[in-house]
């Protein structure tokens, strides 16, 4: 679900405490629980409205500062149906604290070891974890599309192979491409353990 930048900092604050979509259908379900930029995002309710029934204490609590702003810009979407959203701020993003953890006991050391191995063996192309973090740490910030082109990938593979290291807190997100966390380098740095 696509939300604003200013929408997140302010769901964040608990200023914004409803979303507002015009959509055919609604994506979000309730108990859903999203990563955004701000951190995760929970989805508490998921109703549809009659445009007519939504008030301005609605729209206040959507961001909007009347509800005539929040009917003109619904008026801007296509779609059949008006679904009122009610969410709220569900703490930071765990893989931020994961990522900056970069003192490894040898069992956690030796899991996410096991957990790349398990990323290289499902893949028809072979081994490529350590081949893009070390891409990674060699070129920060640099486009995702170059570093595609450099290992002869899509982009959208080489973005979901990123997507899978940053789960394990390696890799970091930055405006233009990404950079090793410290977990990241750590792992880079060490050894495989070995029973």
């Amino acid at each position: 679900m696509l939300i604003k930048r200013s929408t997140l900092d302010e769901i964040r604050r608990g200023g914004v405490t409803l979303l507002f979509r015009r959509r055919d259908r609604v994506a979000a379900r309730v108990g859903s629980t999203y990563r955004t930029a701000v951190g995760l995002i929970s989805i508490d309710a998921v109703d549809e409205v009659v445009l007519g029934t939504i008030t301005v204490r609605d729209a206040r609590s959507a961001g909007y500062g009347s509800l005539a702003s929040l009917l003109d810009e619904l008026d801007r979407w296509p779609g059949a149906s008006v679904f009122r959203i009610q969410v709220r701020y569900a703490g930071a993003d765990p893989r931020t604290a994961l990522r900056d953890h970069d003192q490894l006991a040898a069992d956690e050391l030796r899991g996410v070891f096991e957990r790349l191995a398990r990323f290289d063996r499902a893949d028809a192309s072979g081994g490529w974890t350590v081949r893009y973090l070390t891409l990674i740490q060699d070129r920060p910030g640099v486009l995702a599309a170059h570093l595609a082109a450099s290992v002869k990938q899509p982009t959208v593979t080489f973005k979901r192979r990123v997507r899978q290291l940053k789960e394990l807190g390696l890799t970091e997100s930055l405006v233009v491409g990404y950079r090793l966390s410290p977990r990241g380098r750590a792992v880079l740095g060490g050894t495989a353990p070995h029973d």
